[in-house]
């Protein structure tokens, strides 16, 4: 076969520095245009972004060469530094070091992006750190509760 192809979707979510509820609907939707600008520069798109104050959602079509911990280090870095460039008030603002990268089915596409979409409404029952467990539960991933939220000062 003389091309590659790849269809590889990603749900992401990551949070800000110990969950502090830096988003403000002001640059919200700045900063999720900025993290599309991001996965563009990177051979990616951007299929939706949402969240909360204190975390992010994206959906991402991903390129068939993304490493994902380089790509993550290059949103987290790009857009922290466009925050504190763009909102010189906002200087403390930083995101939490990991993330989490789940793969979508292209079957789920469409119902992830209504998730995203839904997130106020989502949160008015559920706190992120629980709905980030039950993404770790659901995508079956191990992990040790007693270090998942280890946030540094």
């Amino acid at each position: 076969m003389p091309s590659s192809f790849a269809a590889l979707y990603a749900h992401i979510v990551f949070s800000t520095r110990l969950r502090e509820p830096w988003i403000t609907e002001v640059w919200a939707k700045r900063l999720y245009a900025y993290l599309g600008g991001l996965c563009r520069e990177r051979g990616c798109v951007l299929l939706r972004a949402g969240g909360m104050a204190d975390h992010v959602h994206l959906l991402v079509s991903l390129a068939r060469d993304t490493k994902p911990s380089d790509f993550m280090r290059d949103l987290k870095a790009g857009s922290s530094k466009w925050v504190h460039d763009t909102f010189t008030d906002q200087r403390a603002f930083s995101w939490q070091d990991g993330f989490g990268i789940f793969s979508v089915s292209v079957s789920q596409l469409e119902r992830v992006e209504k998730y995203i979409e839904n997130q106020a409404q989502h949160h008015s029952k559920t706190t992120f750190t629980a709905e980030f467990e039950a993404l770790l539960r659901k995508h079956r991933v191990e992990y040790d509760p007693k270090f998942l939220w280890a946030d540094r000062a």
